[in-house]
């Protein structure tokens, strides 16, 4: 059930920042070329939009094993070492995003008038002395109405006269915390035998025809 409605919610974001995306470019181009004007806030929504399209494809990749990777070892070795390097990739994989986890939390958290954790490596508790960032804005995007309640939740009640930057860091630990999540789904689908590796394939070319097989089947 959680799985759906993750896969729902990844499915629906991309969409819309894709289609976010064209939308403004496209308008961009027209005001610019046709009556010499700009939404000036127009560019830096794409640039925020972009990353976080990238961001969530990276939790995305993990979903549909589209990381590509070379399997010249594992290819030649037996299958209980297959299995046993399947394994260790992905221990090595969880490790890896606790700690973009605890990063992406630490970096966002001050901008949102919470508190860092403490710990070099992995979280140990929250750090009381976090410097509060919450009343930094972006450069051009304007503040919503509906989001007015921030400045009393987090900017001690002053008022925004720029969207805080809270709101587009906010994809950092939510991307993050994706990208767990679906380690977590893969490593559970190696130990039980249902997936062989983080990877896709060796080489480039193999998913690129496997791709192109698909759509010709499709067709």
């Amino acid at each position: 059930m959680l799985g759906k409605v993750v896969h729902e919610f990844e499915e629906t974001a991309i969409a819309v920042m894709l289609g976010l995306m064209t939308l403004l470019t496209f308008v961009n181009v027209i005001m610019r070329y046709v009556f010499n004007s700009m939404v000036i806030w127009g560019l830096e929504v794409v640039l925020v939009l972009f990353a976080w399209l990238v961001l969530f494809g990276v939790a995305y990749a993990f979903k549909v094993t589209a990381n590509l990777g070379v399997d010249a070892i594992i290819s030649v070795v037996s299958p209980r070492t297959r299995y046993l390097l399947a394994l260790l990739s992905a221990a090595c994989c969880l490790a890896y995003a606790l700690l973009i986890a605890k990063g992406a939390w630490d970096y966002w958290a001050p901008f949102a008038g919470l508190q860092q954790t403490t710990g070099h490596w992995f979280p140990t508790g929250f750090d009381a002395n976090t410097r509060d960032r919450a009343f930094f804005e972006t450069d051009q995007v304007p503040m919503l109405e509906w989001l007015r309640w921030l400045e009393d939740a987090i900017n001690q009640g002053e008022a925004y006269s720029k969207m805080p930057r809270m709101i587009p860091y906010m994809i950092l630990p939510i991307a993050a915390a994706l990208m767990l999540f679906r380690i977590i789904q893969v490593t559970i689908r190696i130990v039980k035998g249902e997936q062989h590796s983080m990877i896709v394939s060796h080489e480039v070319e193999d998913a690129l025809d496997e791709i192109a097989k698909n759509r010709r089947e499709e067709v």
